[in-house]
């Protein structure tokens, strides 16, 4: 078998059966590999951004690596945003990056570049196979290097010739090593700190859906420390039954005054609170001077045992009772358009284990609230502030989870990043309902325009921050995508149009006009 076969083997025996893909010319021998495999499912994206951000939804829902196909070192810069997201997430990825062949690069083609070097700006792990024999060891590697550390990016760059010639057999991929736990000595510490006045446990990555975050509820019962999350999480268990925990705001100030009081935080797999954005006059961090911080556990390491260990250390009963939210459905909103009534008529309608994927970035601090007592869902953020990526990411949600309907809300400005992603979900037949917030800009940028003290907006940050000159319309751009949908200008339209699309599989879009 040539290269490119013996790299879809090691994937298809190591369970890496998605292969989101926009391939080009380098990559036709593992396009021709893949097409003599159809257990392995191939989902072709318009656009490489959209290739990442599925990969990275996928393995939200499933835990489990998907394989990207990109063309060259542009290929990669194309996907590189939503590649910042996903690690940020903490999100395990296989790139495989096509390049030309070995013997061809030394010649200055129109698309030579350097593969390897933009990779290592987001990747964690990053090889060039040097011919056909190494490619499905490099691939098992690559598989290895994704699972480490609860989720990494790994990107193997195959030249053409090592796909066309002569490979391996299979190779099985190694299993990653044993996630680093805490000294059990430093564990002993945190638990005692926790039982302290002013004390904070700040959860995060894993241990905010599951088993980890109920054991981190009982935690905070039994020590009576204040059990807090950040406001943006790769996967949030929420509504109905969830685990009552104090979110982190948007705003400097916000959260100044949520730590305010705090003598000691705890960290369990989650990074210090920190401004999204330096201010002038504000502070980088927004704890108190005086609060003492244990960095217990990060995100890599094995949350879940820290968390069992914290509660042994407190004798914490498997019985021990924690607050949950609980089951309190709004009335279905009428009148006219706002963003709260939104928020009821969401809470109300989205069934349960819906899957919400949110980049409302300026519209969802007045719709949360309401969901907080809505059926039981999860909520996927955008995790690297890199605008572009629910559309992709509600497609891999889609992907890993069939059974379960997909919410995806964003802001219009973001939705354009990747609209190509509509496309790909009405191929799929994906059950996305999808919210366009028309609010016509970039409006989150009026508000930072004034916090860093830049001064009054005149005609040219206007024209750099609205998006209404020409005035995008939501529906024709989703029916040119081969996606139905709707618009809604009241509350009225707005609910008529969510009860339709909770009750219909595949893929709807609803603009909604602020």
């Amino acid at each position: 078998m040539n290269g490119a076969e013996s790299l879809v083997q090691t994937f298809l025996q190591a369970d890496v059966d998605v292969c989101f893909a926009n391939p080009g010319t380098s990559e036709m021998h593992f396009v021709a590999a893949l097409d003599r495999h159809p257990d392995m499912r191939c989902v072709l994206c318009l656009f490489e951004g959209g290739v990442t951000g599925a990969a990275d939804g996928y393995f939200r829902m499933t835990g489990n690596v998907a394989a990207t196909l990109l063309h060259l070192a542009p290929g990669f810069g194309n996907g590189f945003a939503n590649l910042h997201n996903a690690q940020k997430a903490g999100s395990g990825i296989v790139n495989v990056v096509g390049d030309h062949a070995t013997y061809h690069q030394r010649y200055e083609s129109p698309l030579k570049s350097d593969a390897p070097g933009i990779s290592r700006t987001v990747s964690h792990w990053t090889r060039v196979s040097p011919d056909a024999p190494s490619v499905a060891g490099d691939g098992a590697a690559a598989i290895r290097a994704a699972r480490s550390k609860n989720g990494q990016i790994a990107t193997l760059i195959l030249p053409a010739d090592t796909a066309w010639e002569e490979g391996s057999t299979p190779v099985a991929a190694p299993a990653p090593p044993p996630l680093v736990r805490p000294d059990p000595r430093v564990v002993d510490h945190a638990a005692r700190q926790l039982c302290q006045p002013g004390a904070a446990l700040m959860i995060g990555g894993r241990a905010l859906y599951g088993d980890a975050m109920r054991l981190a509820g009982q935690i905070a019962q039994k020590s009576g420390c204040r059990l807090m999350g950040p406001l943006f999480a790769p996967r949030l268990q929420s509504g109905a039954g969830s685990v009552v925990l104090d979110r982190l705001a948007y705003g400097v100030d916000q959260n100044i005054e949520l730590l305010a009081g705090t003598k000691t935080m705890v960290l369990c797999g989650v990074g210090r609170p920190v401004g999204f954005f330096a201010y002038p006059d504000k502070p980088s961090l927004p704890e108190p001077p005086d609060m003492t911080l244990i960095d217990l556990c990060s995100a890599e390491m094995d949350c879940l045992w820290t968390l069992q260990a914290l509660a042994e250390a407190l004798d914490v009963a498997d019985d021990t009772p924690c607050p949950v939210q609980p089951l309190d459905l709004p009335a279905q909103p009428s009148g006219e358009m706002a963003l709260e009534k939104v928020g009821a008529a969401l809470a109300a309608l989205m069934p349960e284990q819906a899957i919400v994927v949110d980049e409302a970035i300026t519209s969802n601090a007045a719709m949360i609230p309401a969901s907080v007592t809505a059926r039981p869902h999860e909520r996927l953020s955008l995790m690297g502030g890199a605008i572009g990526q629910c559309l992709p990411c509600a497609t891999g949600a889609a992907v890993a989870c069939p059974d379960r309907k997909v919410i995806a809300l964003t802001g219009d400005g973001s939705a354009m990043y990747t609209l190509q992603s509509l496309w790909t979900m009405a191929r799929e037949g994906l059950d996305v309902t999808v919210i366009v917030f028309a609010n016509r800009g970039y409006q989150i940028l009026w508000g930072e325009l004034a916090n860093v003290g830049a001064g009054q907006a005149g005609r040219n940050a206007a024209r750099m921050f609205d998006i209404t000159d020409p005035m995008l319309d939501w529906v024709s751009l989703a029916k040119g995508h081969g996606v139905d949908g709707a618009q809604a200008t009241d509350m009225d339209s707005f609910v008529a149009a969510l009860t339709h699309a909770m009750a219909t599989k595949g893929p709807y879009l609803i603009e909604v006009v602020l």
